[in-house]
């Protein structure tokens, strides 16, 4: 079985924001999606790239060609010299990259950008803005250090107006180091040697890097919870250099009609009033616009957009006192893909944003109403095509430090045994610094209603106190607490693992305590010939010849589903939503060229799951 591959070997310029101008191509050892074959350096992820907080005019967008070099570990001062050219924000591992080469933990990776910023963004306060790094990032603008951070998975931003030169090009050099499976960081899927179901490393920039002129008082963030028993928004804004007299204007529109406002202080937590509530549900995603202002002295210092939606995720028991999920106080069975993000070019990086929204629309034609997203954390895009497309959102924390664990995963059985693992305080404080900042920043997204912080016993410690701390942080939404894992604690849900077959905890022993889900299951594998990452030794948990045997199977599947529900199964998750590298259980393939099973079928098969009459 020969590979696909395609041949592209036309000369590419950089993008006006990078000083360098220089030959780039993709690494084709490998299948690539159609996005792949439009990508160029000059429209790599152009989009804005923070929909939840949107200053639309003073922004400059940093992607396209840099210069980079891998040097030992050990070596603080920037390089003199570079060893080609890399096309941010693809990670250096990938193919879209333009370099597809393996670092180890000996290795670091330097950036280094001659940018000329745009008279609109060089005013006020300059941000220099990264929608996430792996791992372990240090940023020096003209020679100056500026800021350093630690995570792979959240957001950050250095203010760098006292390190720009007053003209001509700044030099902007960034170091990253990232130990891959050999630290204790939040790693996800990511191992040194890839094989079964651990993919590829992703190391350094994987995200937009970009810049922001903000004034000198200014909105940091926002955070926004809706609560539809009281018909309120709460919302609650950072503001950075607030003067004591300054205000904060926010105003809702619907479909650019005016429906509420509220002016008070900029430190007070605010209640927006709304009458005749449009909710939103996967069948009517209604969103909501925002607009906030500062104001000081009836003059506006600074303003920005966002938008929300009103709806309730909840947990309470139904007619047979089994407990239940509803969304909008009414049950709603949660189903959807195993949704792991990977890219056979981009590898955590979707090759454009028409790609990223791909995978979302393909899910919802399919007659899925959820995603489950696995051990990843996506650009903040994909939640806004979530929100907008209207898909519920399971949101895992990506595992890392794995290993040490006693894993006791029996369905409808609980263990009394220990089975936290002891981690370093260094690796304790890891999880919860990067787990904090990655609620804080998707908190604002209604898409996502459950948070999900271990998976399967991987790395999984200290479960009750951190499920607890979880519950605690964000009341708003319901606790998943170990998929699969280890259930001491398990929060608002007990989540079982089970392949190929379906299956669920026992409602006798569970149903009245917890929300029973079957967080996996499935993995029933196909390999399309020249759309597999590997010629040979593909897998699926159980594997097929043809389509035909597969949408049988899969539909056995479902129809055994459907005998759970009423029992007290309230969600599912199927593995998964495309083929990742070796593992061929997709219902999409890796290149997303090939659906397994017809999107019409596939929606016909699941309609059964969302009777109203398999729970009264």
């Amino acid at each position: 079985m020969m590979k696909r591959t395609v041949a592209i070997a036309c000369l590419l310029t950089a993008s006006l924001s990078t000083g360098f101008a220089q030959t780039w191509k993709p690494v084709v050892d490998k299948i690539l999606s159609p996005w792949a074959e439009q990508v160029t350096p000059q429209n790599a992820h152009r989009e804005y790239p923070r929909p939840q907080l949107v200053r639309q005019n003073n922004w400059q967008n940093l992607n396209g060609l840099w210069k980079y070099k891998v040097s030992p570990k050990d070596q603080k001062t920037a390089p003199t010299s570079w060893d080609g050219d890399i096309l941010v924000p693809f990670a250096i591992e990938s193919a879209l990259s333009g370099v597809g080469k393996r670092v180890s933990k000996d290795d670091a990776i330097w950036y280094h950008n001659q940018i000329t910023i745009d008279k609109k963004v060089n005013k006020g306060k300059v941000l220099l803005h990264f929608g996430a790094v792996d791992w372990q990032c240090d940023v020096y603008l003209n020679g100056q250090h500026v800021g350093s951070h630690e995570g792979g998975f959240d957001a950050f931003s250095f203010d760098i107006s006292k390190a720009i030169k007053k003209s001509g090009k700044q030099d902007l050099t960034i170091r990253v180091w990232d130990p891959t499976s050999e630290g204790p960081q939040p790693r996800g899927k990511q191992i040194i040697n890839p094989h079964g179901i651990w993919y590829t490393p992703v190391s350094g920039i994987w995200q937009t890097v970009w810049l922001e002129s903000v004034p000198q008082t200014y909105i940091v963030s926002t955070k926004q919870t809706p609560d539809i028993d009281q018909k309120s928004l709460a919302i609650q804004a950072a503001i950075e250099g607030a003067q004591a007299s300054d205000e904060i204007l926010i105003e809702a529109f619907d479909g650019g009609q005016k429906v509420a406002e509220v002016k008070g202080s900029p430190a007070d937590l605010h209640q927006l009033k709304l009458n005749d509530l449009k909710l939103w549900s996967p069948s009517r995603p209604h969103l909501y616009d925002l607009q906030i202002k500062v104001l000081r002295k009836g003059k506006v210092v600074d303003e920005a957009k966002s938008y929300f939606a009103m709806r309730k995720i909840s947990k309470k028991k139904d007619a047979q006192g089994i407990e239940r999920m509803y969304l909008n106080d009414e049950f709603i069975f949660h189903y959807g893909p195993l949704d792991q993000g990977w890219w056979p070019d981009g590898l955590h990086t979707a090759p454009s944003d028409e790609a990223l929204k791909f995978d979302i629309v393909k899910t919802k034609e399919m007659g899925f109403n959820m995603i489950r997203k696995h051990i990843k954390v996506e650009p903040a895009r994909w939640y806004r095509h979530c929100d907008s497309l209207g898909i519920l959102v399971w949101q895992d924390m990506p595992s890392g430090d794995l290993g040490g664990n006693f894993w006791d995963m029996q369905p409808g059985k609980i263990s009394s045994a220990k089975h936290d693992k002891d981690r370093s305080p260094e690796s304790e404080a890891i999880y919860r610094k990067e787990w904090k900042s990655i609620m804080a920043q998707l908190h604002n997204y209604p898409s996502i209603v459950i948070w999900v912080p271990f998976n399967e016993a991987w790395g999984q410690f200290k479960t009750k106190e951190i499920v607890d701390w979880t519950i605690q942080n964000d009341p708003s939404r319901l606790v998943n607490g170990a998929s699969g894992g280890n259930f001491n604690a398990p929060g608002h849900i007990l989540d079982i693992h089970n392949y190929p077959d379906a299956a669920m905890p026992s409602p006798e022993l569970f149903g009245d305590k917890y929300i029973l889900a079957l967080g996996e299951f499935g993995g029933l594998g196909l390999p399309v010939e020249n759309h597999t990452w590997q010629q040979k030794d593909n897998w699926g948990y159980q594997s097929f010849k043809n389509a035909d045997e597969l949408k049988k199977r899969y539909s056995g599947l479902v129809d055994h589903l459907t005998r759970l529900i009423p029992l007290g199964l309230s969600a599912a998750v199927y593995t998964q939503t495309t083929d990742v590298e070796i593992e061929t259980n997709g219902l999409m393939t890796y290149d997303r060229k090939v659906i397994k099973i017809p999107v019409t079928e596939l929606n016909g098969i699941h309609q059964k799951l969302y009777s109203k009459e398999l729970v009264k």
